[in-house]
């Protein structure tokens, strides 16, 4: 597989492997409405707040929603400087690296972007997600008006890419479509449902019998006579069905006989009744023609927020509420790291989805937090009729704050059991430590293997006697903690007051604190 190469790609790689993890500080008066919703707003650098959620979120996103910078002259000041296309590439990839370890096995990523770097980033995510989980491309119409400038062309298109984490296992939705119910117009009388029958004769494209030899047999009718797959003009065709399908309509009472004319002669002809689907749907178009525009969505954000600044870039609401209905359900967690005017978050919000919105800069202040302040409040623009909104929820506010580990990699002094257990616990399984043990001494166990933490006062006495050392107490402590868990430890402590010998006997495996505690890449 091709593999994209800039001008800056091997120390743009390596730059971001030097990223420091940092904890997230909460500013509890820029939340809003309930603080237990999960919900969370940060403001500050999407890859140092991406990595600092990588142990609290890994693998537990359903879908990634993100508008990055089209590197148009907005985002950087000379487009057309081969260096600066170059930071653009640099920008993403390691974006994409970090959200693709946050996505789920079955969640997705979609990613809008217009022509200018819709092809790069085309390859760029083939590299990153895998080209095999490509799902498919989608086109935006972003202009409703014509366009007056004198100009041979204008683009009224951008492109939405999606991306499954694995393709096997990704959930995507039909569109919901209650005009199919239309087609249901009879009603079965055994069971009062709407229903519909169709010919079990095969009409149209490879219908006759030399296109499926093996689907030409009789159909014993009502007056045990024989019917035959006949066109109306004469000519031999098929059936839609095998003698075994045709058994299972019988069985299911769903093979309807009814007296037709054919060539002068009335005759018994087999239809299948079809019941009505109890939630209509059809496929999703890929050409998206019936979402709101920019225009219009910049009128809804004039309205939320008539004092500040207009985002040219804006998506409606609509268009983000297509995304989450096809790939998510109440209650999933949505992520939005290039959160812009809080269009993701607020949609995720009315309809009853998790979030994580990331913005940097005054933007988090200025546009997404009173934004989702008024969603909460129960504000009526953008899907909030659609959805039937009327308020409620909350969110809480967010700062990137200090690095967990300091300039020489030792951990700081004053970091938290909860950030270092959830730390610990991700570098040894990649996967998020639960909530439920982020207080806990043993953090748990993960493939045959248990593990535990001593650090920073857990067993109530802060010094080092009293319980970051590992003694026999506190291996008592440690084995009682975790239960009926009786398999090989990893227990991470300042010292350890065994020799290898007991150590290699008790089936434990010690890790000193700072040194042994890694900070992925």
């Amino acid at each position: 597989m091709p593999i994209l190469s800039w001008l800056t790609r091997d120390e743009d790689i390596r730059a971001a492997g030097r990223v420091p993890y940092r904890l997230l500080e909460e500013v509890s008066e820029l939340g809003a409405g309930d603080p237990d919703t999960g919900n969370m707003l940060i403001q500050g650098d999407n890859l140092e707040t991406l990595k600092s959620l990588l142990p609290f979120y890994a693998g537990q996103v359903k879908c990634i929603y993100i508008d990055p910078p089209y590197n148009t002259g907005s985002a950087f000041e000379h487009y057309d400087d081969a260096l600066e296309h170059s930071k653009w590439l640099a920008m993403m990839w390691p974006r994409l690296e970090l959200l693709r370890e946050l996505l789920s096995e079955d969640g997705s990523i979609w990613v809008s972007i217009d022509d200018r770097e819709g092809h790069y980033l085309k390859v760029l995510m083939d590299e990153v997600f895998g080209r095999g989980n490509f799902v498919t491309g989608f086109v935006w119409r972003k202009v409703d008006s014509p366009n007056d400038n004198k100009v041979p062309i204008t683009p009224d298109h951008e492109h939405v890419l999606c991306y499954a984490k694995t393709l096997a296992h990704v959930t995507l939705r039909q569109k919901s479509d209650p005009s199919i119910l239309n087609a249901y117009s009879a009603i079965d009388e055994a069971s009062g449902k709407p229903c519909r029958d169709r010919l079990i004769k095969k009409n149209g494209k490879a219908s006759l019998r030399k296109d499926r030899p093996s689907m030409w047999f009789p159909i014993l009718a009502p007056d045990g006579s024989e019917s035959w797959p006949i066109h109306d003009d004469g000519r031999e065709a098929r059936w839609a069905f095998s003698p075994d399908g045709i058994i299972r309509l019988r069985n299911e009472g769903r093979l309807i006989w009814k007296k037709r004319e054919r060539l002068g002669e009335e005759v018994w002809v087999p239809y299948s009744r079809e019941f009505a689907p109890n939630n209509p749907s059809r496929p999703n178009e890929t050409i998206l023609l019936d979402v709101k525009t920019s225009r219009q969505a910049k009128a809804h954000q004039r309205e939320l927020l008539p004092d500040a600044e207009i985002f040219d870039t804006v998506k409606p609401e609509q268009l983000v509420e297509r995304i989450l209905t096809i790939c998510t359900s109440s209650g999933d967690l949505v992520l939005d790291s290039f959160l812009g005017s809080g269009t993701t978050a607020a949609v995720a919000h009315k309809m009853g989805r998790r979030y994580v919105g990331i913005e940097v800069g005054q933007h988090a202040v200025t546009h997404c937090q009173p934004r989702l302040s008024k969603v909460i409040d129960g504000e009526k623009g953008g899907i909030s009729d659609s959805v039937d909104w009327h308020g409620g929820g909350g969110f809480r506010f967010y700062r990137l704050g200090t690095t967990v580990f300091d300039e020489t990699g030792q951990i700081r002094r004053d970091i938290a059991y909860d950030a270092l257990a959830s730390h610990v616990w991700f570098s040894e399984t990649e996967a998020p430590l639960p909530s439920e043990r982020r207080h806990s001494l043993f953090l748990g166990r993960y493939r045959g293997t248990g593990y535990a933490l001593l650090y920073n006062g857990i067993l109530g006495d802060k010094s080092a006697k009293g319980g970051n050392v590992l003694t026999r107490a506190t291996l008592d402590l440690i084995r009682a903690a975790a239960g009926d868990f009786d398999g090989p430890l990893v227990i991470y402590g300042e010292r350890a007051a065994f020799g290898a010998a007991t150590l290699e006997r008790e089936g434990i495996t010690f890790k000193q604190t700072p040194y042994d505690v890694k900070a992925r890449r």
